[in-house]
């Protein structure tokens, strides 16, 4: 049963759940409910209430708040992103009675494939995409395919397995015309939301490129260059705005923020995050920079106060990610929470969380549009979760910060050319969610031999906390490049003014090596290592599932298929078509076949990128498993209006390592939290156990749990069909490393939708 505190505050956020209703349903005592009104609120709430009581005496109990709960309409649940449903069928007494209601495999996973989709329902309707980008709609009631788009068909284009992320779909609609908008590889559709045909007026038979513009060509970049979507845009109005993901390594797009029409697709307003002369921040670059670098980019998508009409958007890194020398300066709008007017694009205020950032501390997820207490007023505000295990709360008009920021010092590189800023902000409220700076004391021991691997290992490298800049002998980075916070995101209560935040607890090595600059002619390993070695590494090996091993390629493709997807690229990995004819043979003949000949005719780099990182490099130990002590993944409470943290719990475990009684360790997780009215917080996330759990979302007491066909690396959705409450999540996989004996997990493309039984 409820306290009588939770009751008031379920109350006091939805008022259109009567309090009668909220009585009945929970079995409560009036008088204690009425008398702690009286005390919080005073005597006039109190009459409100009674008077509530009383007009609702004689109807009859309806569902509350059925109609406004009823979709899932808008990824993460609503254009305020706080992963919030008023549906509360399904809460603490009987979330231990969920059952599968439905399945639907979409067939189409591959070794290593990811699904990373939250479904949005709209009229009965779920709409997500599949592995390979496609995109379903299914009754959501039954989970029976309505339709399928295929856009690798519709650009004949032969796919080769590579990551194809993708993390939901945009709906549209003026009450005749209703439209779903997705993107795949770089072009963003246009799909008629009953029938799943492209909308022959929009752009270019239905889709639009979003290479197009961009400046390119004239200032060193290919007309290949890699832009695509992997979270959703956002409607205001009659406008889509968009995002991109682009190459993290040079020469790479630029991340300028975009809105169309949403009828026609054409190109409204843009908002350049590397500014142009003569815009806001230019001076923060080297001159004429934006004619070289690149990205600043939104990947991670958008949240929209539609009454005021604001969108607020959070930035990655310029690229290159880890090596800054040509871009010295503090590089705004990088690694920022930007305030934009919806309408126009026009900067209404900004924050730089990462000044100059040489650590890809990117802002990994949308941010909550929240309201909390101060002073005992009500404040709008945005909270911004980070990948170094930070939550940043401003107030949403203003931009002022609602907890104090410390602007700390830090050391400088002592790579040539590099000038890390010297200080970077922190906020000193609330703490941090991740532990901050790895110490030997902190190391495994998970076994003797894990154990003095690890220290051997630690001591060669620097640890010294949050932004220290990447060197030669290694440094640390804790949390990991992936958080912290990830792209999930975070979820908020409105009633409890709780934020629910998954991050992840891992330590990453970030080792710089020297790069030669090559002038003219130059062989295929060499151009291997300038251009691929970043993400494979110099011996090919990769850091899967990330970035795939290119060993044995011969085996398992033909030289034609490697030779089309390095000119053509695909999932993250950009085109290297710029790279011409002779350099795309002979760095192809490399990978493929490991003889080293030289090209005639290729092309330097554009950058002077005088070093470049040996890849993503997580530090494990021997068998595969994180090198420092557990939690590996954990799932915080954090109170908004106090800045304290309410609870923390580990999130997900190893199985085989749980079967020898080393439980609760937590794990590397990927994928959202939802919140309930129900009392429930429901999450996946996991990447070992292949788990949806239900939390308390007061205690963090796990009330339930069940087994994936795959883990389920996406956020959920929830939404109600015919008076029947449903949880659905895709189930994916391919995010698991590899541990010594133990088979790697199958990846799938399969949505499950639990329910009550009827």
């Amino acid at each position: 049963m409820k306290s009588v505190t939770h009751l008031l505050d379920e109350y006091t956020a939805f008022p259109r759940m009567t309090f009668r209703t909220i009585l009945l349903r929970e079995s409560w005592d009036l008088s204690s409910a009425l008398r702690l009104i009286m005390n919080r609120t005073g005597w006039l709430a109190l009459a409100l209430t009674l008077g509530t009581l009383c007009a609702c005496s004689h109807k009859p109990n309806r569902k509350p708040n059925e109609g406004r709960w009823r979709d899932w309409p808008v990824y993460s649940g609503g254009p305020d992103s706080i992963h919030y449903s008023g549906l509360a069928q399904i809460n603490r007494s009987n979330v231990k009675q969920l059952q599968v209601a439905w399945t639907f495999d979409a067939a189409d996973s591959w070794s290593g494939s990811e699904m990373e989709c939250n479904p949005i329902v709209v009229n009965r309707v779920l709409y997500a995409t599949t592995a390979r980008a496609d995109v379903i709609a299914l009754d959501a009631a039954t989970g029976k395919l309505r339709w399928r788009f295929d856009p690798a068909a519709r650009e004949h284009v032969r796919l080769i397995d590579s990551k194809m992320r993708s993390r939901a779909v945009t709906y549209w609609s003026d009450g005749k015309d209703q439209r779903i908008f997705s993107a795949a590889r770089q072009y963003l559709y246009s799909l008629d939301a009953q029938t799943g045909k492209p909308v022959e007026s929009f752009g270019a038979a239905g889709r639009i490129d979003l290479r197009d513009d961009l400046p390119r060509d004239d200032l060193g970049r290919d007309t290949e260059d890699w832009v695509t979507m992997t979270s959703p845009g956002i409607v205001y109005r009659d406008l889509l705005i968009v995002g991109s993901s682009v190459s993290e390594t040079l020469p790479a797009a630029l991340g300028d923020i975009r809105a169309y029409d949403v009828r026609t697709g054409k190109l409204r307003w843009s908002f350049h995050a590397v500014p142009r002369p003569g815009e806001f921040g230019y001076e923060t670059w080297p001159k004429d920079a934006w004619k070289y670098t690149g990205a600043a980019n939104d990947w991670a998508g958008f949240s929209l106060d539609a009454k005021r009409g604001l969108v607020f958007v959070p930035t990655g890194s310029a690229a290159y990610d880890f090596y800054g020398a040509n871009r010295v300066g503090n590089d705004l709008f990088a690694n920022s929470l930007i305030a934009l007017k919806a309408d126009t694009g026009e900067r209404v205020w900004h924050f730089q969380t990462v000044r100059h950032d040489i650590w890809d501390r990117d802002l990994p997820a949308q941010p909550s549009l929240v309201t909390v207490q101060r002073d005992g007023h009500d404040v709008d505000a945005v909270a911004q979760t980070t990948k170094s295990g930070f939550v940043f709360l401003f107030d949403r008009e203003s931009g002022k910060p609602l907890f104090p920021i410390e602007y700390r010092k830090y050391p400088g590189s002592d790579l040539d050319g590099e000038v890390a800023a010297d200080s970077q902000p922190l906020p000193t409220t609330p703490p941090p969610f991740a532990r901050q700076q790895l110490t030997e004391d902190m190391l495994t021991q998970r076994t003797p031999q894990a154990h003095e691997d690890a220290l051997n290992r630690f001591r060669k490298v620097r640890s010294g906390g949050q932004f220290v800049p990447g060197s030669r002998e290694g440094t640390v980075i804790f949390p990991g490049f992936d958080g912290g916070g990830e792209w999930g995101g975070a979820a908020f209560d409105p009633s409890t003014h709780l934020l629910y935040v998954n991050a992840n607890e891992m330590a990453w090595i970030l080792r710089m090596l020297p790069q030669k600059q090559s002038r003219g002619a130059e062989s295929g390993k060499s151009i291997y290592l300038r251009e691929c070695a970043a993400c494979h590494k110099a011996n090919l090996q990769g850091t899967p599932p990330e970035f795939p091993s290119l060993v044995g390629l011969r085996g398992r493709y033909s030289e034609g298929d490697i030779s089309a997807f390095v000119s053509q690229g695909g999932g993250r990995m950009p085109s290297f078509a710029r790279l011409g004819a002779d350099g795309l043979h002979a760095v192809v003949n490399y990978v493929y076949t490991g003889q080293d000949i030289r090209a005639k005719n290729s092309i330097s780099s554009t950058s002077d990128m005088r070093y470049v990182s040996d890849g993503y490099n997580r530090f494990l130990d021997p068998d595969g498993y994180p090198a420092i002590q557990p939690p590996w993944g954990t799932l915080t409470a954090i109170n908004l209006d106090t800045g304290k943290i309410v609870w923390q719990r580990p999130l997900g475990e190893y199985p085989e390592l749980a079967a020898q009684g080393m439980k609760d360790t937590g794990s590397e997780n990927y994928g959202g939290p939802v919140v309930t009215a129900g009392g429930l917080l429901f999450i996946a996330a996991t990447s070992y156990d292949n788990k949806i759990r239900a939390f308390d979302r007061d205690s963090g007491d796990v009330l339930w749990e069940a087994t994936l066909p795959a883990a389920g690396n996406a956020t959920p959705a929830t939404y109600q069909v015919d008076g029947r409450q449903f949880v659905v999540i895709a189930a994916g996989g391919g995010k698991a490393q590899k541990r010594s004996g133990i088979v790697q997990p199958a990846s799938a493309a399969i949505y499950v939708a639990y329910a009550l039984p009827k």
